[in-house]
């Protein structure tokens, strides 16, 4: 095996791949300061925290019970059509902040109604656009373009709440919402701007309870995608669920107040975005199987670490290699089930790992609060480390090389090389 990097930017040969990030970029800039946005309008207008999670969770749960309907769609639409659509949706609820705030007009049941339907919208946009990834740049390039993708979700987490954060002290909420209605232009004229004739995802003549049934026979019936799915699950439940716990570990264990909970945050940050740069390297060198393991108990470990630490040095370097395996582990899953599964039921594979990673976040949020609660942060990632790296012991077994690709895909080799 020859350990040299790749360009960490191959996929971005692809015209339509380099158009599409590009434009991404852009959007999820936006994104990142209408959430801060967000957060902050609510707080303003209710001074409540509750109504704060409340307008989050509005948001969250239409991911958990309709992403499986939005990855039927995927395989039954024309993708590139369908974003057009859905991301034209998302920018008219920017807007409609945007002038409902500019207006003084804006009151909490306008926001949580305008949440409701942006959550709608990604729940159906989400799944499409990650089956959308193959068809703009192939098997070969798939694991790259997840990982540059990875690459641009972290910086842009990074970028946007600044920007978020400056433009609030300044001007208040309704700038970062009319910039956020902007910025889906990029993405909107990136997708109108690929070359090439949409061609629609597969030929669906069933129902749709038909399709979705033929969706979750294939992700059930087989052993590999079943563990692939059922281990995301483990680790956004019970794993994933660290970050929320973070200013909570900051302030009373590790007693560093706001700024250490800064530097944490940072650290994450800091680490998923060296995972995604590794990833795009190198990630084509390795077997999926084996970065998905050795990832897993990594993870397992920056966890058990981060729980009996101490020492805010320690801890931020713990969650920071919590991060790093955190992005390994999400992106050769997420190419893994992509290059296994069959052409005509990739959108509904990406239905299934969304919801598994977006859609239960929810339930790890309130299982970390919960033993966080009543056994303190340190036992919440103690048994986040336990559950990651049990996971992986009882699940990885089914991940196997020296089979072809389920259902029609590709081999493991092929698909790594």
């Amino acid at each position: 095996m020859h350990l040299a990097p790749r360009n960490p930017f191959h996929a971005l040969r692809h015209r339509s791949f380099r158009i599409f990030f590009a434009g991404q970029f852009v959007s999820l800039v936006g994104t990142w300061m209408q959430v801060v946005a967000q957060g902050w309008l609510v707080l303003e207008l209710t001074d409540s925290p509750f109504y704060v999670g409340l307008v989050s969770a509005l948001g969250a749960l239409p991911i958990l019970f309709l992403t499986l309907w939005g990855g039927v769609v995927a395989d039954r639409v024309h993708r590139r059509r369908a974003l057009i659509i859905l991301q034209s949706l998302m920018l008219a609820d920017a807007l409609a902040l945007g002038i409902l705030t500019a207006t003084g007009t804006v009151t909490l049941h306008w926001v949580m109604l305008i949440a409701a339907i942006h959550g709608t919208s990604t729940a159906f946009e989400v799944p499409i656009r990650q089956a959308f990834i193959m068809e703009m740049v192939g098997r070969e390039d798939l694991m790259n373009a997840i990982a540059l993708n990875s690459s641009n979700f972290n910086l842009t987490r990074i970028v946007g709440p600044a920007i978020a954060g400056a433009m609030i002290a300044v001007a208040g909420v309704t700038p970062c919402f009319f910039l956020n209605a902007a910025s889906f232009l990029a993405a909107i004229g990136s997708l109108a701007a690929m070359p090439g004739e949409d061609r629609p995802a597969g030929l669906m003549t069933g129902t749709i309870l038909a399709t979705f049934k033929e969706g979750l026979d294939y992700v059930w019936g087989r052993e590999e995608p079943r563990a692939l799915l059922l281990m995301t699950a483990v680790f956004s439940v019970f794993g994933f669920s660290f970050v929320p716990m973070l200013p909570v570990l900051a302030r009373d264990v590790l007693g560093t107040g706001a700024v250490g909970y800064g530097f944490l945050m940072t650290s994450v940050g800091i680490g998923a975005s060296a995972g995604a740069l590794a990833m795009a390297s190198w990630g084509h060198r390795f077997q999926p199987y084996r970065v998905i393991r050795a990832a897993g108990v990594g993870f397992g470990i920056a966890l058990g670490i981060a729980a009996i630490s101490r020492s805010w040095g320690i801890a931020a370097a713990a969650v920071g290699l919590a991060g790093f395996s955190m992005i390994l582990n999400n992106v050769s899953s997420n190419g893994r089930l992509q290059t296994c599964a069959p052409d005509h039921l990739r959108g509904r594979v990406m239905g299934f790992y969304v919801m598994m990673v977006l859609g239960v976040s929810p339930l790890g949020a309130l299982q970390a609060g919960w033993v966080s609660e009543h056994l303190g942060v340190p036992a919440s990632l103690g048994v986040g480390a336990v559950a990651c790296v049990a996971a992986v012991y009882l699940l990885s077994p089914a991940m196997r090389t020296e089979e072809p690709g389920v259902g029609g895909g590709v081999p493991l080799e092929a698909a790594s090389n």
